[in-house]
């Protein structure tokens, strides 16, 4: 019988959970082929029996918010494995969650130093279950557990880890700016701008109600509520040009706005099911 010391770590969020099972309902429940093929994140929660029968699980329902997820997973892998055949090393997830990509890509892993930057709570939980599962952790994949609240420094953290800033890198945020002051988002933004020549990063987020198509909008108030009742309120919206700026001030050498809709275009075009991405979330791509 196992003991109070052999229990997991306590799981992670239901926002970093509702992703990872987004993208294994994307295999289930759309058409063939998948922009993105990941059920490794759905073997991790391991959720209750019933899952698929939530709200928030409903395959034409959520069929947007799933496309987005996948969709925005997958333009950031195409982005990693250009800048691993262009010689970068190094590949920084900022909020990593429960992001798969060393699992599932391990012939770009191999090639790569991985670097997942999250809470201490959920890198616990996952390495306990990657190890669990037999995945185990790869000598070139880094759990960089950053405690916020207590106001550790995440560039301090990772530079203990093995991160050399001395050499060009990519560095991904994906579903992280909305929950953050502009303030802090600027300052993210800064610390990244110093990264070495030939670096790329890439930051999502959320657009004001007024640029979203009004059919999307009842899904965005929606995810607001589910999220300040969560405790996780949405707390910065920016315009494409507002991002861009940003990006600008915080040093970047060059910045480029990439819609959600481009990534329909280059990802959804002539599907059998018709499955497009929402609107509502876009990405900046900045160089240094």
């Amino acid at each position: 019988m196992g003991t109070v010391a052999d229990a997991p770590p306590e799981p992670p969020d239901n926002t970093a959970v509702r992703v990872a099972l987004w993208r294994a309902r994307h295999l289930e429940v759309d058409a063939a082929p998948p922009v993105l093929a990941d059920d490794i994140g759905l073997r991790l929660v391991d959720p209750e029996p019933g899952w698929r029968e939530r709200g928030d699980m409903h395959p034409q329902g959520t069929a947007g918010f799933r496309a987005s997820i996948v969709a925005r997973a997958r333009f950031i892998e195409d982005l990693v494995a250009e800048r691993v055949d262009a010689g970068v090393g190094q590949y920084l997830l900022l909020g990593a969650g429960l992001d798969t990509f060393a699992e599932r890509r391990a012939d770009l892993g191999s090639r790569l130093r991985i670097f997942e930057v999250e809470r201490p709570g959920t890198q616990a939980w996952k390495r306990h279950r990657l190890i669990e599962l037999g995945y185990g952790v790869p000598a070139w994949l880094r759990l960089v557990p950053v405690d916020f609240e207590a106001g550790e420094d995440w560039w301090e953290k990772l530079r203990a880890n093995g991160f050399d800033a001395d050499r060009p890198a990519v560095a991904a945020s994906a579903g992280v700016s909305m929950y953050l002051t502009r303030e802090a988002t600027a300052a993210t933004l800064g610390r990244l701008a110093g990264l070495a020549a030939g670096s790329t990063v890439v930051m999502t987020f959320l657009l004001p109600a007024e640029l979203v198509d009004e059919a999307d909008r009842v899904g965005l108030e929606m995810s607001q509520r589910g999220a300040q009742a969560a405790g996780t309120p949405f707390l910065s919206f920016y315009a494409p040009g507002d991002m861009l700026d940003l990006a600008r001030s915080a040093g970047f050498a060059e910045v480029r706005h990439v819609s959600g809709k481009s990534l329909g275009d280059r990802y959804f075009a002539d599907r059998a099911d018709g499955l497009r991405p929402s609107s509502g979330e876009d990405l900046l791509v900045a160089r240094t």
